[in-house]
């Protein structure tokens, strides 16, 4: 509770904050960051924070997503990340120079996670909700996709598997991305976050019982 009454009530994020990643996007150097940090911390850290309390986590043992790239082995030698995110109770919430995104799913899962997701698509009795998920979230006007996907049949499964489309995926999440709008820098912005976390929470729930991973 104490993390809670910290980081405050969530009132959306300023038009700064997509402003920042904008700016970070065409000056990703040190030298701007320096010059630009606070508006960084303010206006794009902080909402996090307060928009995670209010979603239910603890801000303070929840990840959030550092600004700093780790360029150890990354042949991409921009310093900084052009968004921020945070994952909160199996879903995924990500601020960028796009908009507010946020979501649910399983990204680039270990092989052992994966042969779990395919054999509960194949499985009629697990199989089938997750169709009638992914069917309704896209009826909702909500991403259904995937990260990377085979070009041919999965080895093991049938060419004409009634559910072939899933068991290409090699992962899966779903979700929304809000456009910058003024309504995203108010305290308005929390129900529809709120909403469209209930809308994708099929797809969180489906995962965790049959895959056991989060995004």
């Amino acid at each position: 509770m104490a993390q809670t009454r910290i980081a405050g009530r969530f009132n959306g994020f300023p038009p700064e904050a997509f402003e920042f990643f904008e700016q970070l996007a065409l000056n990703n150097n040190r030298d701007w960051f320096h010059a630009h940090q606070e508006v960084y911390e303010r206006a794009c850290r902080e909402p996090m924070k307060r928009l995670v309390a209010e979603l239910g986590a603890n801000p303070g043992s929840t990840k959030i997503s550092r600004i700093n790239r780790d360029l150890r082995f990354s042949r991409d030698t921009l310093p900084y990340r052009t968004y921020i995110a945070a994952g909160v109770s199996g879903n995924y919430i990500s601020l960028s120079p796009a908009g507010l995104y946020v979501g649910a799913g399983i990204y680039k899962p270990e092989p052992a996670a994966l042969e779990r997701f395919r054999s509960a698509i194949d499985n009629d009795e697990s199989g089938r909700p997750l169709q009638r998920i992914v069917t309704s979230l896209r009826r909702k006007g909500y991403q259904v996709d995937t990260h990377e996907r085979l070009m041919s049949v999965p080895r093991g499964y049938a060419a004409d598997h009634p559910r072939i489309e899933l068991l290409r995926m090699k992962g899966i999440f779903a979700g929304k991305t809000f456009a910058p709008a003024s309504w995203l820098s108010t305290r308005k912005s929390l129900q529809r976050i709120k909403q469209a976390v209930k809308d994708v929470s099929p797809l969180a729930d489906w995962l965790r019982v049959h895959v056991g991973a989060r995004h």
